[in-house]
Order: structure tokens, then sequence, then C-alpha cells
């Protein structure tokens, strides 16, 4: 779907490390400040264990499960909002992504420096990032501000007093050093603000990189953060990214299992940061089910069966005529497509239904 979710924070905290377990792409990592230049982008194949339950019971010649999008951005400094070091081009590399997944540092090391040798303090780390995102909305805002002001006052562009209102609202909050996020905005509004693209605006969630003591609890770090983060509606996930790419290493599903089990964790911290990387994009999964393929595929959650038909084909999407529903809970319980037909489980549906995630579903086009 082209959905991507960009990995940032400040140099050193673990982002490279972190997004070479999600991915195959390998980032040159180093001790330094901007030690990636150019983003890179992974492909994450998103783990479901309703593919293998599909899978178990279907048979098919193969499985092809869904995936997400994850951009490895070089680390921001401080000033990066006035072009500071790479600033410019690390800005408009988050400018061009759905969703943030901030890395914050939350172990002690003294062999990895913090910038300019100052004690470790996600808290202050954080607060460099949102600062710098904040002054550069701003400047965005300020400057449709200017322009949208005329607009309205000429009335010939109905929807720019209302688009003005958002923006005054937007710098208020940004003035006050808050995230655009936290202005609430109307199903109307939201739209109007899209193609401001503002980087404060996008979801977010932030990552604990911590040692491998902290994996399972956390640590004072931790809790620093989320006491900072109460009011942003957003999820915190503690991952120790160095033991994350030690089990990366490993061979084996086994091994890898018997290393979490040592750590005292019941699954890698990598699997549920795609997992939450693919809800913070507001994906959803529907399947189609057979014996040649059983297949996941991902949907915006809201769409509706012809927009669903179109990520197979557009061909569907444009001829659609019904769409066949069986709802996976049915189908596991009855054992097969025939089963649900005859227990009155498989539902057709028109243009107006709204896909579930989880829905096995078989499209009617013409074309």
């Amino acid at each position: 779907m082209g959905l991507q979710c960009g990995i940032v924070g400040l140099p050193n905290v673990g982002k490279s490390t972190l997004f070479n377990c999600l991915s195959n792409a390998k980032a040159q990592s180093a001790n330094f400040p901007f030690c990636t230049i150019e983003p890179n982008v992974g492909v994450i194949t998103v783990p479901d264990k309703r593919l293998e339950v599909l899978d178990s019971m279907v048979h098919p010649a193969q499985v092809v499960p869904t995936t997400v999008e994850i951009v490895d951005i070089a680390g921001l400094v401080k000033g990066a909002s006035k072009g500071e070091g790479l600033g410019n081009k690390f800005l408009a590399n988050i400018r061009e992504t759905d969703a943030i997944i901030h890395v914050l540092r939350c172990f002690d090391d003294s062999n990895i420096v913090r910038e300019g040798g100052a004690p470790v303090d996600p808290v202050a780390d954080k607060e460099i990032i949102d600062t710098e995102l904040q002054l550069k909305d701003l400047e965005t805002v300020e400057s449709r501000i200017s322009r949208c002001e005329k607009q309205a006052i000429s009335g010939k562009d109905a929807d720019a007093k209302k688009l003005l209102d958002v923006l005054l609202r937007f710098k208020e909050a940004l003035e006050a050093g808050k995230n655009a996020r936290s202005v609430e905005l109307t199903e109307p509004e939201e739209k109007l603000a899209h193609d401001l693209f503002l980087l404060t605006q996008k979801p977010v969630m932030y990552v604990c990189n911590v040692d491998d003591a902290s994996a399972v609890s956390g640590n004072a770090y931790v809790e620093a953060v989320r006491e900072a983060t109460k009011g942003e509606d957003a999820e915190i996930l503690v991952i120790a990214a160095q033991t994350e790419a030690d089990i990366a290493e490993l061979e084996t599903y086994e091994e890898r299992q018997m290393f979490l089990n040592d750590l005292g964790l019941e699954e890698s911290g990598v699997v549920k940061l795609i997992r939450s990387a693919y809800n913070l994009l507001k994906l959803k999964t529907f399947f189609t089910v057979g014996p040649k393929e059983v297949r996941a595929w991902t949907f915006k959650a809201g769409f509706k069966a012809p927009q669903a038909a179109g990520v197979i084909h557009t061909d569907f999407e444009k001829g659609f005529i019904r769409a066949e529903v069986i709802k996976y809970d049915d189908f596991i319980k009855l054992g097969s497509e025939t089963a649900c037909k005859e227990a009155g489980k498989l539902g057709i549906e028109g243009k107006d239904y709204v896909v579930e995630d989880g829905d096995i579903m078989h499209f009617r086009f013409n074309v």
C-alpha cells in the first residue's frame, strides 16, 4: 500500500541496530553522528499466527504474508530545523513517511557517547527531536497562514476560512511547545490539514532501547519516558536492540526461543515492533484462501469492499459486483468454505460493506 513508518532519533541511540534486526538491509553503523545519510527502506514481513493456522488447515501450494515498510532515517541533531548538519534532508525524509517510530536511548554504556558527552537523558533527547520538528512545522504553518489569509479575505475559496482556523490552532499549539497531533480536529478539518504534511501531526510510537537486564521490566529511564509522554496517547515499547541483534543471528526458531526464554521474554521485541508499526499505520488484514494460495492482504481501516478488492487488482474494484465473506473464527470452527456455506456463515456483501480485520474474502467482478 506504500505506507511507511520512519525510525527517528538522535545519533547513537540504536536506530540502525534496530533496523538491521527488522530487515536484511544492513546499514553501516558507527559510533558518531550522521552514520546513516541516505534512508534505508526495509520491506518487513508482518507476523500473523492466523496465517499459520490457515496453512495447517488448507495446505495450500504457497502462503504469502503481508508486509510493512520501515525506513531508517539518519540521526537528527539540535538545530536540524535550521539546516544544522544534514537537517533539511533528514526532515524531508521524515515528511515522506506516514508514521514515526521514535527510538530513545534508555541504557548506560561508557563506550557509546551521547552527543556533547552529556549524561544519558531520554526525556531531553525526546524534547530535542520534538523541538526541531515543531520548529519546522511552525515554519510551514506560518507560511500557509499568510497565503490563507489573503484567500479567506477574497472569499473565492470556500475552504480558506476553515483552513485558516485550523492553521491558527496549530500555530498556538506549536508556539506552546506542543505537537500538532495534540490539536483535536473534526474529520473535515483533518482532510483540510492533510496537505500540510506536518511532521508532528504524524502518529508516533516510542521505542525505549534498553540493556539486557531491563528488557522485561524496563528501568528508571523508561519510567521517565512514560511520565513525559502521558498525555500523548502513544504506545511505548521496551526493546533491547543489541539483544535483538544477537537473536537475529541465531539459525533456528528453536534457538531463538531458547534465547528469549533465558531472558524471560515470551516473544521477540522486534515481532512486537512490527505488529505495532502495522497498527500505527492503521492497517488491517483480510485473507484469500484456496488450494493454490493462502494470502494476507493489507488494507486501510475503514475500507469498503470495493476498495479492498482494489488492493488485489484495480479491475476488481472497477468491476466490483459483490464480496463473499467468511469470518475467520467461523472458518476455523467449521473447517472449510463448504461447511461455512452449509451453516449459513458465508455472507454476500455489497459496495457499502466495511471490511473487518481477519475477513476471508472472495470477490465477484466484471470488466
